[in-house]
C-alpha cells in the first residue's frame, strides 16, 4: 500500500507540474520524443517510468528528477 500512496503523489506533482507550467501533454510528450497517448499514461499510473524518460521529462521542465519523482517525506 505504501507504494501505491507515493505512487499517485508522484504522478500527482508531476501533471500538477505540467499545468503550472500551462503546457499540454502533447508539449511535454513532443518534448521528450514519446506520444502524447504514451505521456498520459505515464502521468495517469498506466505505465511505468524508465530513468532516462524521467531525466527528459525533469530537464523539460528545468528541474531535477528527485524534485518531481521521488516522494516528499
Amino acid at each position: 500500500m505504501v507504494y501505491s500512496r507515493r505512487c499517485c503523489i508522484v504522478l500527482l506533482t508531476l501533471k500538477q507540474i505540467r499545468k503550472n507550467n500551462n503546457k499540454t501533454c502533447q508539449e511535454v510528450a513532443d518534448a521528450v520524443g514519446i506520444s502524447k497517448v504514451y505521456y498520459w499514461q505515464i502521468e495517469n499510473g498506466k505505465r511505468k517510468l524508465y530513468y532516462d524518460l524521467a531525466v527528459k521529462i525533469a530537464a523539460f521542465f528545468n528541474m531535477y528528477p528527485d524534485d518531481i519523482f521521488l516522494p516528499q517525506k
